[in-house]
Order: C-alpha cells, then sequence, then structure tokens
C-alpha cells in the first residue's frame, strides 16, 4: 500500500503514454511545440511493467493520457495489457476524441472502460481558433463513437479561458438536458510556455455557474456535494445528464487528493503543480530490480506535497501540460 507522509492512501495513476499531440490548443502548448524522440519515452513493455509495480502497491485505478494517447502506436494492444495486469479495477482515459470514430470500439473491446472527451466549444469557429487545428466534427464523431461502444458514461472535459470561451458555457450545459452526458468545466491552470494565456484567462468555475444559473436555471448538488473524482457535480431541472466543475484554482481539493502521475518519459510526478519528481525510466533501463523500484516509488509517495501553491504564486515551469498528462 502507497502512504503519503499525511495519511492519504495513493491508489490512483495517472499515466501519459507520449507528449506527442494532433492538436495544439492555446492553454496546453506552444504551436511550434518540440515533442521528444519516441526513444526518450516509455516503450510498451516498460509501461506494462510499471504498471504491474504500481497495482502490485495498491494502485488499481489507471488513467491515461496525453499529449494525446491515441496517437500512441499499438494504443488497443496497450490498452489490453494494462486492463488485464492483476489488481488493476478501472482503466479508462482522457482525449481529445479527434480518432475515438474508429477507435473507440476496439478500445472498449481491450478492456477501456469510460473516456473523458476535451471539447471546449460547439462553436465550429472556435473550435479551431482554440486547438488551432482541430475541427469539432471530428471529436463530436468521436463523442457519438464512444457513446455506441458502451464507453459510459461519457464525460465532456471543458476547459474555460476568458476571451475565447467562456460565453460557450451554457451551450455545453445544455447538452446534458437530453443526453446522459457529463459536461466538466475545468478552470484554467498555469503552466511553463503559454503560462500568459494561462494566467490572463483563468475564468473561475462559479462564474460558469452563474453564467449556467442564469439562462438554464438553479443547479442541484449531487452527491451530498461530496467530490466525484475531482468535480463537485450538479444537476439542471430535469436534465438526464450532470455538470461538474472542477476548481483546481479557486476552491483546491488537495486533502482528498490520491493521485499520482506518471510522464511519458518515466517520471513519477506526485502533484500536477508542482515540479518535484521521480525518475523511474533511468533506473528501470539500468537494470534495478523489481523491489528497488518499488522501493523508489514508496519512497515517492511519501514525499507527496499537501497541494499546490498556487496562491502562493509557485508556477510549476519546468514542463508544459502535454508533457505531464492532465
Amino acid at each position: 500500500m502507497a502512504i503519503d507522509r499525511f495519511g492519504r492512501s495513493i491508489n490512483y495513476l495517472r499515466i501519459s503514454l507520449t507528449d506527442h499531440c494532433n492538436l495544439r490548443c492555446v492553454y496546453c502548448m506552444p504551436e511550434d511545440q518540440t515533442f521528444r524522440p519516441n526513444a526518450e519515452l516509455m516503450q510498451d513493455d516498460e509501461v506494462l511493467l510499471l504498471t504491474y509495480l504500481f497495482a502490485s502497491l495498491g494502485f488499481h485505478k489507471i488513467r491515461l493520457t496525453g499529449g494525446e494517447p491515441t496517437v500512441r502506436a499499438h494504443i488497443v494492444d496497450l490498452v489490453r495489457g494494462i486492463a488485464h495486469t492483476p489488481g488493476i479495477r478501472s482503466v479508462s482515459m482522457t482525449t481529445n476524441g479527434v480518432l475515438l470514430g474508429r477507435l473507440a470500439q476496439p478500445l472498449a473491446d481491450a478492456g477501456l472502460q469510460r473516456v473523458n472527451i476535451s471539447i471546449d466549444t460547439l462553436n465550429p469557429e472556435k473550435f479551431k481558433r482554440l486547438t488551432r487545428w482541430g475541427k469539432l466534427e471530428d471529436v463530436w464523431n468521436g463523442i457519438e463513437a464512444a457513446e455506441t461502444a458502451g464507453l459510459s458514461p461519457v464525460k465532456l472535459n471543458a476547459v474555460i479561458v476568458r476571451g475565447y470561451n467562456e460565453n460557450d458555457v451554457v451551450d455545453l450545459a445544455r447538452l446534458t438536458l437530453d443526453r446522459p452526458w457529463q459536461i466538466r468545466f475545468i478552470e484554467m491552470m498555469p503552466f511553463a510556455g503559454v503560462t500568459e494565456v494561462q494566467m490572463g484567462g483563468v475564468v473561475t468555475a462559479s462564474e460558469i455557474q452563474e453564467r449556467i444559473e442564469d439562462s438554464l436555471g438553479d443547479l442541484q448538488a449531487i452527491h451530498e456535494g461530496q467530490l466525484d473524482g475531482e468535480a463537485r457535480m450538479f444537476k439542471l431541472p430535469r436534465a438526464q445528464g450532470e455538470v461538474g466543475f472542477i476548481s483546481s484554482v479557486s476552491a483546491p481539493f488537495c486533502s482528498a487528493c490520491n493521485r499520482a502521475r506518471l510522464t511519458a518519459d518515466g517520471r513519477l510526478r506526485l502533484c500536477l503543480l508542482r515540479e518535484k519528481e521521480v525518475d523511474l525510466l533511468t533506473p528501470l533501463r539500468a537494470g534495478a530490480t523489481l523491489d528497488d523500484l518499488r522501493q523508489i516509488i514508496l519512497d515517492g509517495v511519501w514525499e507527496k506535497p499537501w497541494g499546490h501553491g498556487l496562491a502562493e504564486g509557485v508556477i510549476p515551469l519546468n514542463r508544459v501540460m502535454n508533457e505531464i498528462g492532465g
């Protein structure tokens, strides 16, 4: 069992499968982003071995991230291997949805259970402006394919950026009236590379909620107001789906954090918004034993920080978002 020094049980691992992406979202990375050579990233056998090690330490929930995880070669086989690792009970993925139209069913057949699909606006022109390269219709096709494949509940992630899509939150929330989907509004967080956009564009969850309620009616809290993962969930009157708010900046949920992240280049990162990392790939490639690697993981988890330091002006600058995984 992996326990940190504050007594939190850490059992949820987010594995970034690549830093590569087929979009260039303005809040995530520069358009001319340079990606790492594949040889510097974890290979399939290394991902599976580390998944086995984390599972042996009590990690049972896996979320696959990127970059964009669906651009990784052999993604279906890799998902199958992770899903069949003893001790792993939940395998989900965060994706931009561009390739889900053809991959949703194969991924579901391989053992993927759920997807979170990024969609920040329903306006095709704004979508192009936000993603620089993307087509809204591709993502919409991916959402429908995910639902058909049984990757449910379908969860939609929307990062709200002032000056780009703050006026689109009502249309996004309206999706839940007729569909059993979750739309989760995410406060933008600052990282290296595009920090100016991020710091100047934050729209708080309370502002988003106010905009939605002014147009669609009061949001009723569900789950007795308790967090569902990172989100506080609500329902609009007579809605089939749910609306959630991930308030990492304005209302941090660090005390309930049970997550660790494994970057695509094999670093264990214990807080999304802290720079400290523990290198696992170098000792693995140098011939460290499984017991050695388990101890490195346990020692790293023990040092997991209580939370981020945004309130004190501490911004992680050693990586951009696509290099960490959401």
